[in-house]
């Protein structure tokens, strides 16, 4: 009988805390991260969330101010060593508002026993995979 994997599979965990979110179960979302994650918007000039409690009140905050809201992965890779790059769109429809707006960042993460310790969103897609490069490299 042959052996599974016990490492997990960083891609589908990372489809599936975004499914997760999009239908709106951000309990399921937060259990894809680890006890003392850190999420890093510092690159967009929004802030660093330290902890389960900021990070989902983080989400909290930035879902409810949208009647309609979708975030779809173009992109997502396991570069190794725990290190995942992904290219993410996100929609949404502004709670009174008829315009959507649309927001293409990248997300580099950092991940310790299959879970999330750490996510630094970039602005640029290339400023994001060139970190998660290095990132990877100096784990390696």
């Amino acid at each position: 009988m042959p052996q599974e994997s016990t490492t997990p599979d960083l891609v589908e965990r990372f489809r599936r805390n975004l499914e997760a979110a999009n239908r709106g179960d951000f309990d399921a979302a937060m259990s894809f991260w680890g006890p003392d994650p850190v999420w890093d918007t510092s690159p967009a000039g929004m802030g660093k969330f330290e902890g389960l409690a900021a990070i989902r009140g983080f989400f909290d905050d930035w879902v409810s101010s949208y009647e309609e809201f979708e975030i779809e992965a173009e992109e997502i890779v396991d570069l190794g060593n725990g290190v995942t790059y992904a290219i993410l769109v996100q929609r949404g429809r502004p709670a009174g508002s008829s315009g959507e707006v649309w927001v293409r960042s990248g997300a580099v993460g950092l991940w310790v026993n299959g879970l999330l310790a750490r996510v630094t969103n970039y602005p640029d897609t290339d400023d994001a995979r060139a970190a998660a490069e290095r990132l990877a490299e100096s784990r390696g």
